[in-house]
C-alpha cells in the first residue's frame, strides 16, 4: 500500500476512535448513573431502617419501663397484703392517763440513781481519724445503720423525719450501687416514724411515733409485726439537739444494751438520758447530765457514756465536747475533746456499731463512716 493510501485511511480510523470513544463515555455515563440511583435508594433504604430501629427501640424501652413500674407495684402490693395477712390488725397504744403518771412517777425515781455496769468495757474513744463518703441518696435529713447487736450486713435507711418506708439493702455493696434503691427491699410500717433517732438492734426496728405523747414502737423484722409499744415517760417534751428540731429521742445501742436521749421543758438546758429495756421497753434508769442542748447536733453512747457532738465555729467541723458516764469511771483525760474529720454540712443522725466500732452518720444528705481509734480508760 502506498503512502497515499495510508493518508487516505487515517481520517477513517479517527472517526472510528472517536465513536467507540463516544460509545465507551456514553457506556460509562449510564454505568454512573446507575450506580448513583442504588446509592440513592441504599440511602433511602438505610434512612427507614434507622427511623424504624429507633422507634423500635423507643417503643421496647417503653415497654421495658412499664413492665418495670408494673413489678414493683406488684411487689409492693405483695409485701403489703403480707404485712396485712401477718398483722391483720396493728395493736393500737391506747395513752392511760394514770398508767402514764404512774411512769413517770417511777422514771423520776429512778432518776441519777448509782448504775449497776453489765459489761467489762474498758475502753473510750482516743480519736476519729479517717471517714468514708459513701454517696449521696435521699433527702438532706435521715439516718442509715446497721443491726448494732447482730452479725447482720444488711443496711437499713430511713429517709427523711417523716415517712413509714424504710429501705433495706443486702449488703454494702449494694447501697453503694448508682441506681440503689432497685436493690432494696422496702419495709412499710404500720405507724410512720418521727424525727431520726431510731434504731435496729437484735432483729427488731425501735422507732419513735407521734401520736399526742411520744411512743417507741418495737417492730420485728423478721415477721413485720409490732410485738410492743410503749409511751416514753417524760412530760413536755422538747427537740433533744438544739440544731435537730425534727428529733425528740434519739435511740443509741452500745455494749451495754438499748439507751434513750431526750429533753424536757424541766430542764429545758441541758440533756437527759435514759436506759431501756429492749425486751419489755421499760425504762430502767434516768440521768440528768451536764451537757447542754444548746449547739448540739447529735450524740451516741459508747461503753456507757454518753458523746454529745457540738457544732463548732470551725468551717465545716464537729467535735465531741460534753461526754457524761453514767457509771463514773471516765477521768478527765478520758473525757477530753474529740474533733470529727471535716464534713459536708449538719450530721441529722449519727449511729454507733459496737461491733464495727465506728459510725454510720447522716450528714447534708451524704451518708458517712467515721472510724474510730479507742483506748483503755484510765483509773480515777
Amino acid at each position: 500500500m502506498g503512502p497515499w493510501r495510508c493518508l487516505l485511511l487515517l481520517p477513517l480510523l479517527s472517526a472510528s476512535l472517536r465513536a467507540q470513544q463516544q460509545q465507551f463515555m456514553e457506556y460509562v455515563e449510564r454505568r454512573l448513573t446507575l450506580l448513583e440511583e442504588r446509592i440513592s435508594q441504599w440511602h433511602d433504604q438505610s434512612s427507614r431502617y434507622s427511623t424504624e430501629l429507633r422507634d423500635f427501640k423507643n417503643q421496647v424501652l417503653g415497654m421495658l419501663e412499664t413492665a418495670e413500674k408494673e413489678r414493683e407495684a406488684m411487689r409492693l402490693e405483695e409485701e403489703s397484703a403480707a404485712v396485712r395477712t401477718q398483722n391483720p390488725a396493728p395493736p393500737c397504744v391506747e395513752v392511760d392517763e394514770m398508767l402514764m403518771e404512774k411512769q413517770v412517777a417511777t422514771a423520776k425515781q429512778r432518776k441519777n440513781e448509782k448504775y449497776a455496769k453489765l459489761t467489762d468495757c474498758s475502753d473510750t474513744i482516743a480519736s476519729i481519724r479517717a471517714m468514708k463518703i459513701l454517696k449521696r441518696f435521699g433527702s438532706t435529713s435521715g439516718l442509715w445503720t446497721k443491726d448494732a447487736a447482730g452479725n447482720s450486713e444488711k443496711i437499713y435507711v430511713f429517709d427523711g423525719t417523716a415517712n413509714d418506708t424504710v429501705y433495706v439493702f443486702p449488703r454494702m455493696r449494694e447501697f453503694t450501687l448508682f441506681s440503689a434503691t432497685r436493690k432494696a427491699a422496702r419495709i412499710k410500717l404500720p405507724y410512720p416514724w418521727v424525727g431520726t433517732g431510731h434504731l435496729v438492734y437484735d432483729g427488731h426496728l425501735y422507732y419513735i411515733r407521734q401520736q399526742g405523747p411520744f411512743q417507741v414502737i418495737k417492730f420485728n423484722l423478721a415477721n413485720k409485726t409490732v410485738v410492743d409499744s410503749s409511751v416514753f415517760p417524760a412530760e413536755e417534751q422538747i427537740p433533744v439537739f438544739g440544731l435537730s428540731p425534727f428529733t425528740y429521742i434519739e435511740l443509741a445501742a452500745d455494749e451495754e444494751g438499748l439507751w434513750a436521749i431526750y429533753a424536757t421543758k424541766e430542764d429545758e438546758k441541758n440533756i437527759c438520758l435514759a436506759k431501756l429495756d429492749p425486751t419489755s421497753l421499760d425504762i430502767e434508769q434516768m440521768w440528768d447530765t451536764p451537757c447542754p442542748r444548746e449547739n448540739a447536733e447529735g450524740a451516741f453512747v459508747v461503753c456507757g457514756a454518753l458523746h454529745v457532738v457540738y457544732n463548732t465555729r470551725l468551717p465545716s467541723r464537729a467535735r465531741v465536747q460534753c461526754v457524761f458516764d453514767v457509771s463514773g469511771t471516765l477521768s478527765p483525760e478520758d473525757a477530753s475533746l474529740v474533733y470529727f474529720p471535716k464534713r459536708y454540712g449538719s450530721h441529722s443522725s449519727m449511729k454507733y456499731s459496737p461491733r464495727e466500732r465506728q459510725i454510720y452518720a447522716w450528714d447534708d444528705g451524704y451518708q458517712i463512716i467515721y472510724r474510730m481509734e479507742m483506748k483503755k480508760k484510765l483509773e480515777v
